[in-house]
């Protein structure tokens, strides 16, 4: 004779009507029996659905037919149903315990964690190695179009400076290996954004004429800058922090299967996204090659630094500003948060201060 389970009472619905009718439950053998006051319902147990209990709200059961069964009793549901052998896969077990939701809670974080550090730049690295320069071309031109729409004016400084600045710079640049130098083009803007250099990918570096002269036009100092920006250009900077912030939307718009925010924002990744500590100092290493190989003292640098931290706080106190005024003041503020790969955007902390001066480890 097949095993019996132990009886439970609940209540069925035959899904034709929202008449609820007391039965009993037990399971005989292969076969789930719902007695009622007008006879039995025998379903095979196999074909019925049990949909994954929950902390809450009544157990139910769904019948091939349409109907359902539905118990308030959940200790009770729970017990029967275990004494019917009637067992959860393990993951539903498991999201019932908190810890293990932690857990798992804990682990996804240091996966995500991980790949952000160090799986992502790993990608944008091989990515950018197979991508042609051109591409970096492309999307330099794009930037630099949106900048000068956005936030530069023709430069205000002398042709003759400008040239010379350049020229500094060529020579410097004339007794590495050609093969070490990257196609570059030095253009100079007046700006909003104060003194600042920036590289675009495929080799256009811009330099404000607030940086020239915050330096008194020292070719030394703007050279030591623009090789800086020349080892972003070098190692591809650029478009690696580009393709690891597409990367990084793409893993979110698939997390949250939204990808139009994605799409709609590419072409402001450029400047939207800041360079990471480890880029930062690619380039001042590459600096550094530069000014020694060329015979500049790398301490131009730390010139730059301390004329720069001078001039942040020697900022003048505010004062009273009409609408125009306070909205210039917004658009600068949001032009130096929108160009976190800006020069001035990585302030000189003591690590950078030292390689400079020569005293680091």
């Amino acid at each position: 004779m097949a095993p019996m389970s132990p009886v439970l009472q609940a209540t069925y619905f035959d899904g034709q009507s929202a008449l609820a009718r007391p039965v009993t439950l037990r399971i005989v053998g292969a076969d789930l029996h719902i007695c009622q006051a007008h006879g039995s319902l025998v379903v095979p147990v196999r074909q019925v659905r049990w949909p994954e209990r929950t902390r809450h709200g009544q157990r139910m059961a769904d019948l091939p037919d349409g109907g359902m069964l539905q118990c308030a009793d959940l200790a009770a549901w729970d017990a029967w149903c275990n004494a019917a052998g009637l067992r959860e896969p393990r993951l539903v077990v498991l999201q019932q315990s908190w810890r293990w939701v932690l857990a798992t809670v804990l682990t996804l974080v240091l996966v995500l964690g991980a790949i952000y550090r160090w799986g992502l730049p790993m990608v944008a690295h091989a990515v950018v190695a197979q991508t042609p320069h051109t591409v970096d071309e492309a999307i330099g031109d794009s930037a630099l179009h949106a900048l000068d729409k956005a936030l530069m004016e023709p430069s205000t400084l002398a042709s003759q400076q400008q040239d010379a600045i350049r020229a500094a710079f060529a020579n410097a640049l004339s007794v590495l290996p050609p093969d070490d130098v990257p196609r570059w083009n030095v253009q100079f803007r007046k700006s909003s954004i104060g003194p600042n250099a920036l590289a675009l990918p495929g080799g256009t570096i811009l330099m404000t004429d607030d940086m020239v002269s915050l330096v008194d036009g020292d070719t030394e100092v703007l050279t030591a800058v623009l090789a800086h920006e020349l080892g972003h250009v070098k190692h591809r900077h650029g478009l690696r922090m580009l393709v690891q912030v597409s990367a990084l939307g793409t893993m979110t718009s698939l997390l949250l299967g939204d990808f139009s925010t994605a799409l709609a924002t590419l072409p402001a990744l450029v400047g939207q996204a800041h360079y990471s500590r480890q880029a930062e100092r690619e380039a001042d290493a590459h600096a550094l090659q530069v000014l020694r190989t060329a015979g500049i003292p790398p301490k131009a640098m730390v010139t730059l630094f301390a004329r720069l931290e001078a001039r942040r706080h020697s900022a003048p106190a505010p004062v009273p500003r009409d609408a125009a005024g306070e909205e210039a003041e917004q658009r600068a503020a949001k032009a130096m948060a929108w160009l976190g790969i800006a020069f001035a955007s990585h302030p000189a902390d003591a690590e950078r201060i030292a390689f400079f001066s020569g005293n680091a480890p």
